[in-house]
């Protein structure tokens, strides 16, 4: 069966098992580095937020085996998980008041977004592209969130360094950092028991692990892992939702960690979460991150 085919195929199974107010329906956006994504949207009457779930990993586990039935048994499970439970007062977006203290920033790829930059407020940084969103719900499983847009900051009238400052002082606030080291990552994700050795590798991401690369912007915390690790160290964009840190004095140099990033991104992550193809150093000396 060809993704086409699938996507079709699991529609129609999930239409079967809602009830007659809700719709469902293929929709195919951009996401971020101008990934085509293709999911589920699913929509209850007297609701105007609903979600997509994407169905590129469902794919995946299609080909190794499971069926469009549990596939679609499980879409049902997680929209009774994830759905709004009311509609959401549009009014509230027009209120730059209602939406200040809720303005966050995600941390993407300055050339992979260059089109989308091109229509929204952005700041760069390093190679890379802060960009703005309003944060309308945070749960176990993610954000609900809207993307702010030059048509927003002139509903506003406001500048986009307004819309920036919010950013800094909301985002540490709204979505705290986390930052552990790699093995009690991996003993929580995987239900393992603690592991031995010694720790050289930490991640740095926030608390729901979306879009937590930008964490490193959080005013004092690559400082503070500098104080913490006591020297220098690098800083692997692993993906948009976290970074990895490996100090110098446990490291096998730029060169080779640049190569582990480009391999891993080509392999291992999918293409709307790569953040950048090489590594980046923190200078305590001079305080800040480098190319």
């Amino acid at each position: 069966m060809t993704y086409y085919q699938f996507i079709h195929e699991v529609e129609s199974k999930v239409k079967e098992g809602v009830d007659e107010d809700v719709s469902v329906f293929i929709h195919s956006t951009v996401k971020n580095n101008a990934a085509m994504r293709y999911g589920l949207t699913i929509t209850r009457k007297g609701t105007n937020v609903f979600p997509t779930i994407y169905l590129e990993e469902y794919y995946r586990h299609f080909q190794s085996g499971s069926s469009v039935e549990s596939i679609a048994a499980d879409i049902l499970r997680m929209y009774t998980t994830v759905r709004f439970q009311r509609p959401f007062d549009g009014e509230f977006i027009k209120d730059y008041q209602s939406v200040k203290g809720k303005i966050v920033y995600h941390l993407v790829n300055r050339e992979a977004n260059k089109e989308l930059l091109r229509e929204i407020p952005y700041e760069e940084y390093l190679d890379l592209a802060v960009i703005y969103y309003v944060l309308l719900e945070v749960n176990s499983y993610g954000m609900a969130s809207m993307m702010i847009q030059d048509e927003h900051l002139k509903m506003w009238n406001v500048s986009g360094e307004e819309i920036a400052g919010r950013a800094r002082a909301n985002t540490k606030r709204l979505l705290p950092y986390e930052f552990r080291t790699m093995s009690a990552l991996l003993e929580e994700l995987l239900d393992i028991e603690e592991t031995k050795g010694d720790d050289v590798m930490y991640v740095l991401s926030n608390q729901i692990r979306s879009y937590g690369a930008a964490a490193v912007l959080y005013e004092d915390r690559l400082a503070g892992i500098g104080g913490y690790l006591k020297e220098n160290y690098y800083v692997l964009p692993s993906s948009v939702h976290e970074v990895i840190i490996v100090p110098e004095s446990a490291s096998p140099g730029r060169r080779s960690l640049d190569s582990l990033v480009k391999e891993v991104n080509e392999t291992q992550v999918d293409q709307e979460d790569v953040l950048a193809d090489h590594a980046y150093y923190y200078d305590r000396r001079k305080g800040r991150l480098l190319l």
